[in-house]
């Protein structure tokens, strides 16, 4: 069996074997959209890595040879002093799972190869910094500070694949899949790329992008971009980031292909779609893209102008959004009486209204959320929050953007969430916003539109129906000959089932 496929517009393979992200990429190569060159280990390598708790027999000979056809591909060599080649590892599962597995960016940059980048490059610190990275990122991959690193790239190479493999089974990935009735035994693939860098010079870096806005559906690119760093930056939360906006003045050359890029995947796709991305030296990278993920009103309002538009047929429009999301397409607001109480505002997340008492942990949020809704706050939060994530009500973050980790998950559970405020300090057992200290177990509420931080138990005020749910609700009518009176919900279920019946 080959366990090792290449990442090109030939590959082939189902999502279920190269995994989504893989899939995607070969996509963007079909569509001749810049694609850093690589391979993927596949999710049939992850199961038997699983069952037998080592590499397959045959694969490690597969990597050699695959990093050879990397090496002819790019002129470099992989670990080498001259031109050297470094790689990025990444999980990509057959479904989405962000943030839950691990990730391992420049490896191969051995004390030798990072010395051979900075005679290439003349840029000491860059190799430094790039080389920190390696090492960090393998360290907490691991989850162990103390490793003794492979001085020998191919070995590093094959640690980085069984950690990542292994990343498929912790805690906080099994409680990801329970939560969104994943199966256990799908298994991840393995993307290996070359390292396109974000973080080489003042015209280099990354971002998040999403063809429309992901909280209101609108028709225009929306997302995050740091000037000066690489992908782990921006969807940590950790760094602040600037809006995608801010690429069309610094980098005007790099935000027009990027927006080309965008247009054309939502073509390909008919969907909305979120894609990351690289820019080194002023050079565009499509590192991922992966169609839909909207909800609520941004479902309502794409499916409905992706058929006027001529992308979709008003069926298809009709079965995108499902009654369930309709219901939480009037999107609940801070109600204008609730101003007073807000002491702190930030970038709305996901929409929605969410009241419960403040928990600085995920320990705390866990245990509080017992005995009712609780808001979740922290600095940022990462993979290891996914428990307090699933039990908090809410989520507000000090730091990330739109497209950090707290931002995704939060619109992958459908949980209101702020994030970037200014100015929230969370320490333990309190936070302090807007000059005052707000102790854990105090009651607040947060709108995840408006991106406002309120105490106490505010009042709240529901949207009317906009045009675009009004104009899908009437094509539901047309289908089913519904009652225009009657509930939104079944309204739509009815339209469901008339299309459905044979």
């Amino acid at each position: 069996m080959r366990w090792i496929r290449p990442l090109s517009a030939r590959t082939g393979e189902s999502a279920a074997v190269i995994g989504a992200k893989a899939h995607g990429l070969v996509t963007l190569h079909r569509l001749g959209l810049p694609v850093p060159a690589g391979f993927v280990v596949t999710t049939e390598a992850c199961r038997a890595f699983l069952r037998d708790g080592r590499l397959p027999g045959g694969l490690a000979d597969e990597l050699v040879s695959a990093v050879r056809d990397l090496e002819a591909a790019t002129g470099r060599r992989f670990g080498g002093p001259g031109t050297p080649l470094a790689v990025s590892v990444r999980s990509g599962a057959g479904v989405s799972m962000p943030g839950m597995m691990h990730t391992v960016l420049n490896l191969g940059l051995t004390a030798e190869a990072a010395a051979g980048l900075a005679a290439e490059t003349g840029d000491v610190r860059f190799a430094e910094d790039s080389r920190r990275r390696f090492l960090a990122s393998l360290a907490a991959a691991t989850g162990d500070a103390r490793l003794a690193i492979p001085g020998d790239p191919a070995a590093q190479l094959e640690l980085a694949v069984r950690t990542v493999f292994a990343s498929w089974d912790t805690p906080r990935a099994r409680t990801y899949r329970e939560l969104h009735d994943i199966p256990h035994d799908l298994g991840t693939a393995v993307i290996v790329q070359a390292m396109v860098y974000g973080n080489r010079d003042g015209r280099s870096g990354t971002g998040v992008a999403f063809s429309r806005d992901p909280t209101t559906g609108e028709n225009t690119p929306f997302g995050d971009v740091l000037f000066g760093h690489q992908g782990e930056d921006v969807v940590s939360g950790r760094s602040l980031t600037l809006p995608l906006r801010e690429l069309a003045g610094r980098e005007p050359a790099v935000w027009a292909a990027l927006a080309g890029a965008l247009r054309r995947v939502e073509r390909h796709y008919r969907d909305a779609c979120y894609a990351e991305f690289t820019f080194q030296a002023g050079e565009l990278w499509m590192l991922q893209v992966r169609p839909g993920g909207l909800t609520g009103g941004a479902a309502v309002r794409v499916a409905t102008e992706l058929a006027g538009e001529g992308l979709i047929s008003r069926r298809e429009a009709l079965l995108r959004v499902s009654p369930q999301q309709l219901r939480h397409v009037r999107t609940p607001r801070l109600a204008a009486s609730a101003r007073a109480a807000v002491v702190a505002r930030g970038v709305g997340a996901c929409p929605g209204v969410a009241s419960g008492r403040v928990a600085t942990s995920t320990e705390a949020a866990v245990r509080m959320a017992a005995s009712g809704p609780v808001i979740l706050v922290r600095p940022e939060t990462s993979p290891h929050d996914m428990r307090g994530l699933a039990a908090a009500a809410g989520i507000v973050t000090a730091r990330g953007g739109p497209a950090s980790h707290a931002a995704v998950v939060a619109r992958s559970m459908g949980k209101p969430a702020v994030v970037g405020v200014a100015g929230l300090v969370v320490g333990a057992g309190s936070v302090t916003a807007g000059g005052r200290i707000i102790e854990e177990g105090a009651l607040v509420t947060i709108d995840g539109s408006g991106g406002e931080v309120a105490l106490g138990s505010a009042p709240v005020s529901t949207d009317e129906a906009g045009p675009h749910l009004r104009r899908l609700l009437a094509w539901a009518d047309d289908v089913s000959g519904g009652d225009p009176a009657g509930d939104e919900a079944a309204r739509l279920a009815a339209a469901h089932a008339a299309l459905r019946t044979p």
